[in-house]
């Protein structure tokens, strides 16, 4: 009767699978034999990895690599000893590891990606190997305690442009735009204060406010991709000339997003902004007012104030005792949705 594989498993003891950068990484891999079966070793390896690539089957590919862990261990074997003989059963080969600290949060992008995975291989002596994969999930969070203090400040901007034909009864459009402050992370809702004033002989289509995320591709120095998605989109109505129109603690919801900047990688880039939109009638060119923002992991626990803000960690926070699959991480449902690309 063949010798016969029944169980090949890399089990990790947190078993939410996510993991900060400095924590240990532990766990065993897992074997159980029909029979006996003489080996030359058991090979594990940790990968973390952030990878672009972009470009089509007709058209020559852009590639770009950084390691972040490249960590090799033999949990078995000994090659001054020769083939080791493990008996029919169940074998359990622990394993640990400090992960480095600034490793970049797992990411998962139309061009690119960072992703932290085990690989496990058992050599058979008759050339025979066994080959198993487990992915775990790296958050580095962003805490906004820690960052600039003016990111919990209200955030404000003022424009006046000009509409219309001076000549012919043209005049300007005058925008206040203001947030509640510069930081959030998900889960939490960006409040919008907005005054408009139209002077303008021309009317006022509609006003727009939308958060919109722009993930940068880099390789060989140089921007190979950008991706701009709105990912939440409030919308007013029309404003005659003459007419004024108000936003009052209107508010646009953070859905779960990766941290701004994902930090500690240098191929990947990730902004969040707030785009305030004066859409014109006729053939006038619209008003943007772009307001960046920062997005976290952990939230400010006061406000500007100084007084206690009610929640600390919104539940779409991603917490430690979330469940993630064993395959492929962080899919976010918009990523096949159409997007503007350059």
């Amino acid at each position: 009767m063949p010798r016969k594989l029944l169980k090949f498993l890399i089990i990790f003891e947190n078993k939410s699978l996510l993991y900060f950068p400095g924590q240990f990484l532990t766990g065993r891999v897992l074997l159980e034999l029909q029979d006996d079966t003489p080996t030359l070793g058991l090979h594990f390896h940790v990968v973390g990895e952030g990878v672009v690539r972009a470009g089509t089957a007709r058209q020559e590919r852009t590639y770009d690599k950084e390691n972040y862990i490249d960590f090799r261990m033999k949990l078995l074997g000994d090659t001054d000893q020769g083939p080791t003989v493990l008996s029919p059963g169940i074998h359990s080969f622990p394993f640990k590891l400090g992960l480095p600290t600034g490793l970049p949060s797992t990411f998962l992008g139309r061009y690119g990606w960072i992703q932290y995975y085990c690989k496990a291989a058992l050599r058979e002596t008759n050339g025979l190997i066994h080959k198993n994969h487990q992915v775990f999930i790296v958050m580095n969070p962003i805490d906004l305690n820690l960052e600039k203090p003016i990111l919990a400040q209200p955030f404000k901007c003022e424009v006046e442009h000009k509409l219309g034909v001076a000549c012919v009864g043209g005049g300007t459009v005058k925008c206040r735009v203001a947030l509640d402050r510069g930081g959030y992370v998900p889960g939490e809702s960006i409040i919008i204060t907005a005054y408009i004033s139209n002077h303008s002989s021309v009317s006022i289509k509609r006003t727009k406010a939308s958060l919109t995320e722009t993930i940068e591709y880099h390789a060989r120095g140089k921007i190979i991709q950008t991706e701009k998605r709105a990912l939440a989109v409030l919308v007013r109505g029309k404003i005659r000339p003459g007419d004024k129109d108000e936003w009052q603690g209107d508010s646009l919801y953070v859905p779960p997003l990766p941290p701004t900047n994902l930090r500690g990688c240098h191929l990947i880039k990730i902004s969040y902004d707030v785009f305030f939109v004066i859409e014109p009638k006729s053939l006038e060119k619209e008003i943007k007012v772009q307001l960046p923002i920062v997005l976290a992991t952990y939230p400010f626990r006061s406000n500007a104030n100084g007084s206690d803000i009610t929640h600390t960690w919104p539940e779409a926070v991603l917490k430690p005792d979330t469940h993630y699959p064993s395959t492929l991480p962080i899919f976010r449902p918009w990523l096949h949705e159409k997007t503007e690309s350059t």
